[in-house]
């Protein structure tokens, strides 16, 4: 018989979370781990086949973290503004969750839409309250969501990173500018991709 675990799988993931929530997930090795729990590594490898299994786990953690702060986002007006402020405030309180979420590094192979499937179900009701409320029809709000979307996780990314603080005001009025003057264009029907053309190109 295996050696019963001194510790369950809740305990060492909850535990595992605190420390990526304070240092981020590379603190999250055994050795450092068993120390916080008051044990040896031991107990770590009777519950979990390896540190990949557990900081999956933390992943997982985190993302019902995340959730937890858009939750109620269909009690208030826009919806999808909401996330997006939510979104932000989570990045600049939990910078270490997020980067855990939304700033790891991949092999190359992942693709935005890869990236916004990890959102959840949150994705699908931003893009059906952007159709009816707007009269949009689901081409649109999706090019609408992810114009808007790529706009917040580049402000998530600046607090995340303490590259600059922002002020609630400042953060409601750049959300509010990107996702009205893309409305706009879209409405226009004079959306178009530009090229990047040379001088040369140009002249012929």
């Amino acid at each position: 018989m295996p050696p019963k675990a001194k510790y369950t799988r809740e305990e060492i993931i909850q535990k595992a979370f605190e420390m990526t929530r304070k240092r981020g997930i590379d603190a999250v090795v055994a050795r450092e781990l068993g120390k916080e729990l008051g044990t040896s590594s031991s107990p770590i490898f009777t519950a979990f086949k390896n540190m990949e299994e557990l900081q999956k786990e933390v992943r997982k953690a985190a993302m019902k973290e995340f959730e937890a702060y858009v939750s109620d986002a269909l009690n208030y007006t826009p919806a999808f503004k909401y996330v997006g402020m939510k979104m932000i405030e989570f990045a600049m309180k939990e910078p270490k969750l997020f980067q855990l979420l939304y700033m790891r590094e991949h092999d190359g192979s992942q693709t935005y839409e890869m990236l916004v499937d990890e959102l959840g179900d949150t994705v699908e009701v931003c893009i059906e309250i952007m159709q009816k409320d707007y009269a949009l029809n689901r081409k649109e709000a999706q090019l609408l969501f992810r114009q808007v979307w790529l706009h917040t996780f580049g402000i998530c990314v600046l607090v995340a990173g303490k590259v600059c603080r922002l002020l609630p005001e400042e953060i409601s009025e750049m959300l509010s500018v990107e996702f009205q003057g893309t409305l706009m264009l879209i409405k226009s029907g004079k959306f178009q991709t530009i090229p990047v053309n040379t001088t040369d190109e140009k002249k012929e």
